[in-house]
């Protein structure tokens, strides 16, 4: 591993005197690519760092201890080893996570799907609790959000919306949403006080770029349409609403919330190579088999990942037995800790794989 953490560096080092190059600093694309790339180092390069220094200190005071000492030196160095070897072990321990394969994805922006499942109204009723939570989790990471395509109901749920966060990070923090979320609680439209349980699905899906997925104009087939509001009356005359089919795979996406049929279709397009990029993800995922994948997954969507239940105030994880008794403060959009907890146990699992294999 040392090898290989002095490669880094030296790559590192080595990327420092390209963006001071004249030759690098008058082309865009290169000083965006080696920016990218040295950024992408630098967190672990700096722990590398503090690493070596740890050990030379560390070496430094195990000599001292050959040499002869007062009783208060002898136990001021005693101390510092101690310290010392601590420190060495935490920065070992965070040097393997950081060495871990990166997920290609996880800088990307991302687009969220949230559906009403199980349940009718009160599906979609929590499926705009959903949505809140996580637009209020965007606002604390700085990102913005944006509304692609939106169904309500009567009553002021989602049957559906499908939006994109934009931001640094993002899929590597949302990854883990993609499931089916469960809500245990009294459905306003209850008359009797019983406790309810419904569904609302989500699917996280990392932006495409063009790139990556290629759509030709021959292989899709676009209709519009007028746009439609609650409970699908129409809200307009003009058919600004555009709906994109892909041809080969048989994969839709529409959307009417653009301010034109043009930018409709741009945003129909955005979510059509997302959904595409995801299903050549999901088959992948399938070739490798169950055995390589995590057990916090991507996985299936229609695995049952979360429960949120009023009456006891009570959010729990499924997938990682994690129980929070503070409910109200999740669907606020603290989300934190349960998305630190899912992605340290998926770096465990993988440390454990790779240690295995």
């Amino acid at each position: 591993m040392l090898d290989k953490l002095q490669a880094l560096a030296d790559r590192y080092d080595k990327l420092s005197e390209l963006l001071c190059d004249p030759d690098v600093t008058g082309d865009p694309k290169r000083l965006r690519e080696y920016s990218k790339e040295q950024s992408d180092l630098q967190e672990t390069y700096e722990a590398y760092n503090e690493y070596k220094t740890v050990c030379a200190q560390l070496d430094e005071a195990k000599a001292l201890q050959n040499e002869k000492l007062d009783d208060d030196m002898k136990e001021m160095v005693k101390l510092e080893i101690e310290e010392l070897a601590v420190r060495k072990e935490e920065l070992e321990e965070r040097i393997k996570v950081l060495m871990l394969p990166k997920d290609p994805n996880d800088d990307k922006n991302v687009i969220v799907e949230i559906r009403g499942a199980a349940g009718g109204d009160e599906a979609a009723l929590f499926a705009a609790d959903l949505y809140r939570m996580y637009t209020k989790f965007a606002d604390t990471q700085g990102w913005k959000t944006n509304i692609l395509e939106a169904s309500l109901n009567d009553l002021g749920g989602f049957k559906e919306v499908i939006f994109m966060i934009s931001g640094k990070g993002a899929y590597s923090k949302l990854k883990f949403e993609s499931g089916a979320h469960r809500v245990q609680r009294i459905p306003t439209t209850e008359s009797g006080g019983r406790i309810h349980t419904s569904t609302s699905t989500v699917a996280v899906l990392p932006e495409a770029e063009e790139i990556e997925v290629e759509i030709k104009e021959s292989d899709i087939r676009v209709d519009t349409f007028c746009s439609s509001g609650a409970g699908g009356q129409s809200v307009n005359t003009t058919k600004s609403a555009v709906r994109v089919t892909h041809i080969p795979t048989g994969i839709v996406a529409t959307c009417q919330d653009g301010k034109s049929q043009n930018s409709n279709k741009e945003m129909a397009l955005q979510v059509l190579r997302a959904r595409i990029y995801d299903k050549f993800m999901q088959e992948e995922m399938e070739k490798m088999g169950a055995e390589r994948k995590s057990k916090v997954g991507t996985g299936d969507r229609s695995e049952r990942i979360r429960t949120y239940n009023y009456p006891q105030s009570r959010v729990t994880d499924h997938r990682i037995g994690l129980t929070l008794h503070r409910l109200d403060a999740v669907l606020n959009g603290d989300l934190e800790e349960i998305i630190s907890a899912l992605t340290i146990a998926s770096q465990t699992d993988q440390l454990d794989k790779g240690e295995s294999a």
